[in-house]
């Protein structure tokens, strides 16, 4: 790009995606910046190029065609230098800086060597999404027990089935597509255990009512564990695991009113890999330094707080996705979309968001995205009250279980620390070192911050680096910043519910 940016985008899921593609068309001049090998985020995560073909992994996406067209629309700003892609680039730091925002990203194009580059631009977009959040119990830190999310992850990056049967367990919706491309591929699924209630969405019945499409796809996914005859077990939990070098077996128990173990109802399944998740947890190691006011979402996360247009209380920075809190990709495109409006319309640019008879267009596509947006925002919302954490959750827990794996922090430390005095998680680190290990509290966070301050929402530490970065890629930075790629024009996916060649 020989001109200044006008705006940074950082991450390229379908928040970030969205986001670029739309100010990119009201004729900004975007720098997207990934630490994948392709766009797509988490959600559009797809195998290798060269693997495509023996992978396929079609069936494992939604919205296909929303990822296609807004790869369709990246080649043209690229080849003009209107867009700057930055893959394999880690954003590990942004500062606030006179005239706007300089992002530190460390190059891994050419991995294990690293270089350093600062981009800047007036106005930043964070989109840099969620991870898994995990609830420890015993033996969670045995070889082959994953995030759900991560099993998922080996399905689509490579086609692969972490082992032969499967045990799930956790809360919410993002059970059940995992459950059921295990499944399809032959994996048996032993059991889906579902620490909630199906009733419960009874109290929360007029998202569902308004969001169609999510009972056609919540329908197919229990056509297909019918058919492959998946146990699915609800108000039940995984509560334990077994195994020497790796977990062999799981204990399931059906879980009483506020989540403690039924006693008497404990049994053993055997199994070769386990799937936990209880939700997501926002990733807000960019936005939470620069000083932007959080708030509490229904799931227990905070969140980035942002008005209508997605702007963040600091002026020039924007949110879009799951950092606003989790809601699921099509309501992460829709904030992506309404972002770049503000951005455009902030920046003055020829956008025709406004009044006047020229606007009219855009200001109704706007209208348009905004009632869509509150509509998968009150299905979030309805989500995160009908699956919620079990409040006794910790009753599993004995106090040689381990909590935090990095420092090797067990909930006895944790508890003591608690009756020592700590409050929150920032003391409870202070106190055992929880959370200061290489995962800088991801893993063990949310689960250290419950059982130490229970009915406050889950807010992270600040961390200065968001990501590791290398004593050389720090050594760079007086140097000048990396050049922009060669312009190679994105190709969409065919259209065969498969992808041949990936936007990159």
């Amino acid at each position: 790009m020989s001109e200044p940016a006008d705006l940074l985008v950082v991450g390229a899921g379908p928040a970030g995606l969205a986001a670029a593609a739309t100010a990119l068309a009201g004729g900004l001049r975007v720098v997207l910046v990934d630490s994948g090998a392709a766009v797509g985020g988490q959600f559009w995560r797809h195998p290798p190029e060269h693997a495509r073909a023996a992978l396929p992994t079609g069936d494992l996406h939604h919205g296909l065609g929303e990822y296609r067209a807004l790869c369709e629309a990246l080649p043209a700003h690229r080849a003009a230098g209107r867009l700057d892609l930055r893959l394999e680039h880690h954003a590990w730091s942004a500062v606030r800086e006179e005239n706007g925002f300089a992002l530190h990203v460390a190059d891994r194009r050419d991995a294990p060597r690293e270089t350093a580059a600062v981009l800047r631009a007036p106005r930043l977009l964070v989109a840099t999404g969620a991870y898994d959040r995990q609830l420890p119990f015993p033996g969670w830190d045995l070889p082959g027990v994953l995030t759900v999310g991560g099993l998922q992850a080996l399905l689509k990056g490579g086609g692969v089935a972490a082992g032969s049967r499967v045990a799930l367990g956790g809360t919410g919706p993002f059970l059940l597509p995992v459950a059921a491309a295990l499944a399809a591929r032959g994996v048996e699924v032993v059991a889906v255990c579902e620490a909630a209630r199906p009733r419960a969405w009874l109290r929360h019945p007029g998202p569902l009512l308004r969001n169609p499409g999510k009972w056609a796809e919540g329908a197919g996914y229990a056509a297909t564990l019918a058919r492959h005859r998946v146990p699915v077990r609800t108000r039940t939990a995984i509560v334990g695991a077994d195994g020497d070098e790796r977990v062999t077996s799981v204990r399931i128990a059906s879980l009483t009113p506020d989540g403690s173990p039924r006693p008497g109802t404990e049994r053993r399944v055997e199994a070769d890999a386990v799937g936990v998740g209880w939700g997501f947890a926002p990733q807000l190691d960019l936005l939470v330094p620069l000083g932007c006011a959080l708030a509490d979402s229904a799931d227990g996360n905070a969140v980035v707080a942002v008005d209508g247009g997605q702007r963040t209380t600091v002026a020039g920075l924007y949110a879009a996705g799951e950092t606003c809190g989790v809601g699921g990709a099509a309501l992460a495109v829709h904030e992506g979309r309404l972002a770049a409006y503000s951005v455009l319309a902030d920046s003055g640019a020829g956008s025709g968001v406004g009044s006047g008879a020229a606007s009219r267009a855009v200001n109704g596509r706007l209208a348009a995205v905004r009632s869509a947006a509150a509509r998968q925002r009150a299905f979030a919302r309805a989500v995160a009250l009908a699956h919620p954490i079990p409040p006794a959750w910790s009753a599993w827990l004995t106090d040689e279980t381990v909590v935090c794996r990095c420092e090797e922090v067990t909930a006895g430390a944790v508890r003591a620390a608690r009756a020592d005095g700590a409050h929150d998680h920032r003391q409870v680190k202070q106190l055992t070192r929880a959370g200061m290990g290489w995962c800088q509290g991801r893993m063990c966070g949310p689960a250290v911050h419950c059982l130490t301050a229970r009915g406050r929402a889950y807010e992270p530490a600040e961390r200065l680096v968001a990501t590791p970065v290398t004593l050389g890629a720090l050594a760079d930075l007086d140097q000048e910043p990396t050049a922009p790629a060669a312009p190679t024009a994105p190709t969409a996916p065919k259209d065969n519910g498969e992808t041949d060649k990936e936007c990159s």
